[in-house]
């Protein structure tokens, strides 16, 4: 004979003579009663400590992963209870989830296991060269489809998403203008206020504007200009691709004939390509008219000796020069940024990974070529 136990809206509880403890759940098990159930259920169970659970999914009208959930829970304190735990008169829809989450075999409902014992430092690089390898592979793949794309795009110009690109110029670009122009304005007032510091010591005032435009044409503009469209853009990129591919948008294309790179990579690329040399041009502007400000307030120099010094200082070389390099890390920044997302495996912690990759390894390449360039130019004299 059962003897009845406190239960709520959500299950009914009774205890067998053979002291098994049966729990019949009726209603919904899903987001909105998953919570309260477990909760009930777990601090019964704590208390209780049963040596066996019945579980009647009889009277169960809906249910979702959530309500699996429950299952998995209460079957894992009753298995660190050491006690026993089984489902009975399940109905077709509890059933069909259950098998879809593979709720007989699923480990989440083992005990934690045991620490893995440190595998030999062979192995970890083994393993370490394999990865990287892997990804080299990938990269060369991924560089050789980009080529190809552009080829496509060269001689049929119509394969090119032209609204796709005009929407990316616009974010990537436009948007990116206040910051870019704030940023800069704050640098070249800082570049100009600490070189007056030691200009002033012998004289040479005037010479504030020098070196304001060359630091920031040749050098910082490029540089701080990929820089921030790698925080700002290049891990929307990755953060785009990447939830793509996670939701198995970019297989859809595959299947539709589609090639994911002509759609999804190349809009993006030429976008960069466009915007950022004009970004590092409005980045010089706003440097130089920074410096403008500390040489006219604090120096005392007219603002047209400034711009004729600034005008003077600027060959034609220097700014070919920082162009050539903005569409270099243009190039870098969203070549990563893509690569970064199609890379993108598991849930939506990657995504946030890929992001984070994108920008570090934009960083790097920026950096990398930067120095790489300035060997070059040192050289070439």
């Amino acid at each position: 004979m059962n003897s009845s136990m406190p239960s709520s809206p959500h299950y009914h509880l009774s205890e067998t003579e053979t002291g098994e403890t049966v729990i019949r759940l009726h209603g919904r098990m899903d987001v909105e009663t998953a919570a309260e159930i477990l909760d009930n259920l777990t601090t019964l169970i704590k208390e209780k400590s049963p040596k066996a659970l019945t579980v009647d999914l009889e009277d169960v009208t809906h249910f979702d992963d959530f309500g699996a959930l429950v299952l998995f829970e209460l079957k894992h304190l009753m298995s660190a209870h050491k006690g026993a735990f089984k489902m009975v008169r399940i109905s077709n829809q509890p059933q069909e989830i259950l098998s879809q989450v593979s709720f007989d075999t699923h480990d989440k409902c083992a005990l934690p296991p045991k620490p893995k014992r440190s595998v030999n430092i062979l192995v970890r690089l083994g393993e370490s060269t394999i990865t990287h390898t892997y990804n080299i592979r990938l990269m060369a793949a991924f560089i050789g489809s980009v080529f190809l794309a552009f080829v496509r795009v060269l001689f049929k110009p119509l394969l090119l998403r032209v609204d796709d690109t005009i929407t990316h110029i616009e974010n990537t670009g436009v948007h990116a203008i206040p910051i870019v122009a704030l940023i800069s304005f704050l640098l070249g007032l800082i570049i100009a206020f600490m070189s007056s510091l030691q200009m002033q010591q012998f004289g040479a005032n005037i010479y504030v504007a020098s070196l304001v435009a060359l630091a920031m044409v040749s050098e910082l503009g490029p540089i701080m200009t990929a820089i921030i469209v790698a925080g700002r853009t290049g891990s929307a990129f990755a953060a785009e691709i990447g939830t793509m591919k996670i939701s198995e948008e970019v297989d859809a294309l595959f299947s539709m004939g589609f090639d994911p790179t002509l759609f999804l990579v190349i809009p993006r690329m030429i976008a960069s390509i466009v915007v950022v040399p004009i970004l590092t041009l409005f980045f010089d502007i706003f440097a130089i008219f920074g410096g403008l400000v500390v040489g006219v307030l604090i120096l005392k120099l007219s603002p047209s000796a400034y711009i004729t010094q600034t005008i003077d200082t600027l060959s034609l070389v220097e700014m070919t020069w920082g162009f050539a390099k903005s569409i270099i890390f243009a190039i870098l920044v969203s070549w990563i940024a893509c690569l970064r997302g199609f890379q993108t495996k598991g849930g939506a912690a990657a995504v946030g990974n890929a992001a984070t990759s994108a920008v570090v390894s934009s960083l790097f390449l920026i950096i990398l070529f930067d120095s790489i360039i300035a060997i070059i130019r040192g050289y070439w004299g």
